[in-house]
């Protein structure tokens, strides 16, 4: 992979800790300061209660394949040479209406192409890992 993917700006303030944690190993998700209620994607006001502050709080990065789709041509170029590969939606172990997007691997640094797309199930069990790519690391997941 390389600089003519579409990547993240691991700078964006709202997202900053989040790919901060990425780079760490760690899956940090958003949360109100005031209410409590856990954010993704994270932004600057709680959707709840309205409040500003915020914290950042690291969760299991274990969770459970919600949906899933395959991709195939025609696609951005950079993609199109992985082409047949995975896009699935796990639903976070700490909270089923926490999902993050990513691509089902067989090992950490694997490609995202590397799973057989016949054999995804949803609700399968499975854990993030993290693959970087230029400066940022990217979560993906493999099964448990």
């Amino acid at each position: 992979m390389g600089a003519s993917f579409l990547l993240p700006d691991p700078t964006d303030d709202d997202s900053a800790p989040f790919w901060a944690g990425t780079a760490r190993g760690e899956l940090l998700v958003q949360a109100c300061a005031r209410c409590g209620r856990r954010r993704i994607p994270p932004r600057p006001m709680c959707p709840t209660c309205r409040s500003i502050e915020s914290r950042w709080e690291a969760l299991s990065g274990r969770g459970t394949v919600w949906s899933f789709v395959v991709a195939h041509p025609p696609l951005l170029p950079a993609y199109q040479a992985f082409a047949p590969y995975n896009v699935i939606t796990v639903a976070l172990e700490e909270d089923a209406k926490l999902r993050l997007v990513g691509n089902l691997v067989a090992r950490p640094d694997g490609p995202i192409n590397e799973i057989d797309p016949s054999t995804i199930r949803i609700g399968e069990k499975v854990k993030v890992v993290f693959q970087k790519v230029d400066d940022v690391h990217l979560p993906r997941w493999m099964r448990t």
